[in-house]
């Protein structure tokens, strides 16, 4: 079946970015000329994916207004005859088809995601963190796409990390199928030191069979009252079998100060516009320390 929907939970606070994110969503902080969350569309665009549903909460509606048609600003663009802005921001309100829903209690990135099961329905479905950038030639999106038209299950996107820090993220086990394709055989949530051997690190894409609703819904909430994606991922591996795909290109954590900072620099320094004058800098700047 094809993949035509992406879920983009974007209901958290933005704790991590506080006092910038008390009145603006994280999300919408931005990169270079354009917010985060904007990124991200973009990659779901340019996999092919139909339609895109925003998990939201109260205060993100500026993410909503960013993919909205703007009449005033459409006019007084017309009338300055800034024609290329014009046309991108049309083209902007034009990228694809957004829905939203409410999550209505901040129980989790599971809770979030199941909040999204009546519009997502009986199909398998994207999901993409807003926190996570990936640089690569082909969107990351994409070829997580291309793996599960291979093996028809659910498919998480993984990387390497240095082995002290696997305590940090979900640590996926198995079988290596082919070259950067591992068949899942547990799944370990910020495993204690010493308890896994496995280096290879879940970060936020995913492409999820429907069942994961129902074993969201079962799923007890575990610290500070959050139903976790983690628990339902190895419920539904053990059901129908996931695998994990180890992507091509570089991955930015933009919901940490440093992350956000590193994919400030690299996403400039390929910036049609501006990036060999920034690359100059850089070098300036680095010549001065």
């Amino acid at each position: 079946m094809k993949v035509r929907k992406a879920v983009i939970p974007v209901a958290g606070l933005g704790t991590r970015f506080l006092p910038a994110s008390k009145a603006i969503p994280k999300e919408m902080l931005t990169i270079v000329d354009r917010p985060t969350i904007q990124y991200i569309v973009e990659e779901v665009v340019a996999a092919g994916i139909e339609q895109i549903i925003l998990v939201t909460s109260q205060g993100k509606s500026a993410i909503e207004n960013h993919f909205d048609y703007d009449f005033h600003l459409d006019a007084v663009l017309y009338e300055k005859k800034k024609t290329a802005l014009l046309e991108e921001m049309r083209h902007l309100a034009n990228l694809i088809d957004i829905v939203s829903v409410r999550q209505k209690k901040p129980l989790g990135l599971g809770h979030a995601i199941w909040s999204a099961r009546n519009v997502v329905g009986n199909e398998p479905f994207v999901v993409l963190l807003g926190d996570d950038l990936v640089l690569s030639e082909q969107p990351c999106c994409k070829q997580m796409l291309n793996i599960f038209d291979e093996v028809k299950e659910s498919v998480v996107a993984v990387q390497q990390v240095p082995k002290d820090e696997t305590y940090q993220y979900g640590i996926v086990e198995g079988q290596h199928i082919r070259d950067r394709v591992i068949k899942i055989d547990r799944m370990v949530e910020k495993p204690a030191p010493g308890t896994t051997k496995s280096d290879m690190a879940i970060i936020g894409r995913y492409i999820l069979q429907p069942e994961i609703f129902g074993l969201l819904e079962k799923t007890t909430p575990g610290h500070g009252g959050e139903i976790q994606l983690t628990d339902a991922l190895l419920a539904l591996s053990n059901q129908r079998g996931m695998y994990a795909y180890e992507f091509e290109g570089t991955r930015f954590d933009a919901g940490d100060k440093l992350g956000y900072l590193k994919a400030i620099i690299a996403f400039a320094l390929r910036h049609p516009d501006i990036g060999e004058n920034f690359s100059d800098h850089i070098k300036h700047v680095a010549a001065q320390l």
